[in-house]
């Protein structure tokens, strides 16, 4: 017997892109947090230690604004993770060398030390757990890709 309220669009929960991408993301972060539990980091900070020194790798100058846009994490969320980095001796915070106004970040050794095996295990469970999608991993990247610009556009 069908329901007459049609509250919904979609007849299925699974015809919901929303719904099933709100599901993917709940079940790739609790696994992500998993893995990084020997690591003693977060989700949002491995993002950000990661992102780190990956802009360094790339020979950018890495501050709290670049880190921000890299990652898509908002300012002050980004400031309120680097600060319990910086307190957990992962990163360290230095004058900028022509923005007085400005801090440049950077990974401790020992942050730089965590990051590097840290991603080893990121990447590895990635891997697996993208495995499902076959040759279709790059398509995938794509359309995630447009879901970014478009949310740019906004």
């Amino acid at each position: 017997m069908k329901n007459k309220d049609n509250t919904f669009s979609v007849e299925k929960a699974e015809d919901s892109s929303g719904f099933l991408l709100w599901q993917v993301t709940n079940l790739w972060q609790r696994e992500i947090k998993k893995a990084l539990e020997p690591y003693g980091i977060t989700h949002s900070q491995f993002v950000l230690m990661a992102s780190i020194h990956w802009l360094t790798l790339h020979q950018q100058e890495v501050t709290q604004i670049a880190l921000s846009s890299h990652t898509k994490i908002d300012p002050m969320t980004t400031s309120t993770v680097l600060r319990t980095l910086q307190t957990k001796g992962l990163l360290e915070r230095r004058e900028h060398l022509t923005d007085t106004r400005a801090k440049t970040v950077g990974l401790t050794d020992s942050g730089e030390k965590i990051i590097q095996q840290a991603v080893k295990t990121v990447e590895e469970f990635d891997r697996t757990f993208f495995a499902k999608l076959g040759d279709t991993t790059g398509s995938f990247n794509k359309q995630l890709l447009i879901l970014l610009e478009n949310k740019n556009e906004n």
